[in-house]
This record gives structure tokens, C-alpha cells and sequence, in this order.
């Protein structure tokens, strides 16, 4: 699976998906607040990765946060400048940012990570470590599992992780942990994790 079949996917069924999930009120406030806690305050800007409808990053503006969404999928940038005006939302790949090195003061990927094969997770995590400000945060939400394993997602197939996994690979890529939250399955919702994590002096190139 490449991310033009990710796009592929979700472009057919933005619709119902804008519909669905769509607003800041369809998002979990224990979700929110982890979000506010670590990237709320932060000076500079703040990349939502994979931003889809747009509403996190407009949570985000709403709390005062420089935040930029960008997500690869036409339908969704549409529905976002639209719903959030006073927003800037831009169609482009997490693959390869547009930003200096060293540029950005934060970067949220809220499930945005959630297709991508477990063997191409180490060169995203380096991508974003390059973008990152020195002592920058990143905030990650993920689904959990006991292993890495594939899983059939009802847009295209995502993968699980262990959460003391997934910070071990982070540590890997220049990052660390500073807290973590863990949801289980709640009605149609399957467990997921989130982990905020700050960039160290030794990840720099």
C-alpha cells in the first residue's frame, strides 16, 4: 500500500466521513485536552499532519495555536477552508514537508499515521524530526494493540501498535516521551493512544 491509495480511499468516502467525523465535537474531550496540553502556548507554528476535515486544527486556533493543517486529500482541504475561514489549510503530503529544518514548533498526527506499513514508520518519524524545532512537540495518536499487526479499517487497511512500541521507535527518531494516554474501545471506537513527545539535542543531524 503506498499514500496515493490512502488518498484514493479516503477521497471516496469524504463525504460521509466530513459527515461523521467532521467537528471538534465528534472528538473524545479527554482526546482534546491532550491535544491543548501540549501544543496550546507553544510560539511558532504547529503542522497538523493528515488534517482531514480540519477541525483539530481549528480547535487549535481557537486556543491561540499558530496551526497549519495539510492533509492530501482535496475533498477534505475544501470542506476546510470553507468551514474554517479564518484557517490556513494547504494539499500536500506528510511524506516530504515543505519546511526548513528545524522550523516547526510543534506537529500533531492525530491517526494520521494509522496506514502506513510498520517498515516506513522510521523515515516518517525522520522527516518529522527534521522539520522540528529543537525542543519541539510532537503528539501522535495511534490504535494499540498487543503487536504490530494489520488490521481491516473501513477506509483502507491501518495497523495497530504497542504503545511502549511505538515510543521506543519514536526515541529512535530524536524524540522523547513526556505522556502518554491510553482510551479503550468505546461503542464503535477501538482502543487507541496517544503520545506527546519532545525533540532532543541528539536527534539533530
Amino acid at each position: 500500500m503506498n499514500l496515493e491509495q490512502v488518498r484514493q480511499a479516503y477521497s471516496s468516502v469524504a463525504e460521509l466521513y466530513i459527515r461523521l467525523f467532521g467537528t471538534s465535537q465528534q472528538v473524545h474531550a479527554d482526546d482534546l485536552a491532550f491535544i491543548g496540553r501540549h501544543l496550546a502556548g507553544r510560539p511558532g507554528t504547529v503542522l497538523d499532519l493528515g488534517c482531514g476535515p480540519g477541525h483539530i486544527t481549528g480547535h487549535l486556533r481557537s486556543l491561540g495555536v499558530d496551526a497549519t493543517g495539510i492533509d492530501m486529500v482535496p475533498e477534505f482541504i475544501a470542506h476546510a477552508q470553507a468551514a474554517h475561514p479564518g484557517g490556513r489549510y494547504q494539499l500536500g503530503s506528510m511524506e516530504v514537508l515543505d519546511v526548513a529544518n528545524h522550523s516547526t514548533a510543534g506537529i500533531l498526527a492525530w491517526g494520521s499515521l494509522i496506514h502506513l506499513p510498520p517498515q516506513d514508520l522510521d523515515g516518517m518519524l525522520a522527516e518529522f524530526r527534521r522539520a522540528m524545532a529543537p525542543a519541539g512537540t510532537l503528539v501522535i495518536g495511534f490504535f494499540v494493540g498487543d503487536e504490530v499487526a494489520a488490521f481491516d479499517h473501513k477506509v483502507v487497511t491501518a495497523y495497530r501498535w504497542p504503545v511502549d512500541e511505538f515510543s521506543e521507535r519514536l526515541a529512535r527518531a530524536g524524540f522523547t516521551e513526556v505522556e502518554r494516554l491510553q482510551r479503550p474501545s468505546e461503542g464503535t471506537h477501538r482502543p487507541h493512544a496517544a503520545i506527546a513527545a519532545v525533540a532532543t539535542s541528539a536527534g539533530l543531524p
